[in-house]
């Protein structure tokens, strides 16, 4: 087994934004048994909440964390580090010939805000009874379709802001309901006009098309391969089907203030195998174009 040793080719660029090797980023080199080096090249954010694309040696085997991920046929991988990731993330890679190299990827902390919203019907802040069914199958819903792990990387292309405007609620974000605690936002709302139109940030497959679940009313999931999808919620009307195949750009939806929502805007959401990231951190430019 060798150590991996990362060396920054931009000393002036932060760990949380590397680059592919074009002088602003990392580049992680697996010595081998013979000596020669194999690059292992590494793009993306490196703190909570961040999306890192991988590229190997095809047939290489790659374990995160222990867990096995999907290498598609050019060596492409993901990974992601959650909200409340640790400080270092273990990433193994297994050579066709059986050479075992392991890295401990720095992984940047960070701090989250408190959100009160106020003045929200109590009955979708502590719902009935009654209405724990139809929440129970919508939540079974939104979990199949981001369960899906299809060998198709159109995670290439640079994800892109679905709809512009102001960012209301960050990722990452203490929600506090009617002074009642709530679990963490595991998106970004962006304010924008009720009908204002939503497009799809990258290329995938609509897997989730569903006007009215209780808490995200109008919600579409998209994926985009390797386990990695997008969420688009409290959509006003949707214009894609279940099966779609679309591409970065096409129009998907509008936004809307359906479900639990106290204003028109779009919840966008991004998850890796069940690990919930930060668009701000994977989309290119500014929401506010």
């Amino acid at each position: 087994m060798h150590p991996v040793n990362i060396r920054w080719e931009d000393k002036k660029v932060a760990p949380k934004t590397c680059s592919w090797l074009l002088g602003l980023g990392a580049l992680l080199v697996f010595p081998q048994a013979a000596g020669s080096p194999s690059p292992l090249q590494l793009k993306g954010s490196f703190q909570q909440g961040g999306l890192v694309v991988g590229k190997t040696t095809p047939g290489t085997e790659v374990r995160f964390r222990g867990r096995p991920i999907r290498v598609s046929e050019e060596g492409a991988f993901l990974l992601g580090f959650g909200r409340d990731a640790p400080r270092k993330a273990r990433l193994t890679l297994i050579s066709p010939e059986g050479t075992r190299d392991t890295a401990n990827l720095p992984v940047e902390q960070r701090t989250y805000d408190t959100q009160r919203l106020d003045d929200l019907p109590e009955h979708k802040v502590t719902p009935m009874e009654e209405h724990l069914p139809r929440i129970l199958l919508d939540q079974a819903m939104v979990q199949e379709a981001r369960s899906l792990e299809t060998p198709y990387p159109h995670f290439h292309a640079d994800f892109r802001w679905p709809v512009h405007g102001p960012i209301s609620s960050v990722y990452g974000s203490q929600r506090i309901l009617n002074g009642k605690p709530r679990k963490p936002h595991t998106g970004v709302d962006i304010a924008a006009p009720a009908g204002t139109l939503v497009r799809a940030p990258a290329p995938g497959q609509v897997r989730l098309a569903e006007k009215g679940l209780f808490f995200s009313g109008g919600t579409l999931i998209l994926d985009h391969g390797h386990g990695l999808s997008s969420s688009y919620l409290h959509l006003g009307e949707l214009l894609v089907e279940e099966g779609e195949r679309v591409e970065q750009g096409d129009l998907i939806a509008r936004v809307g203030a359906s479900g639990r929502a106290t204003g028109a805007h779009l919840d966008w959401r991004i998850n890796l195998h069940g690990c919930s990231l930060d668009p701000a951190l994977v989309a290119a430019g500014s929401p506010t174009r």
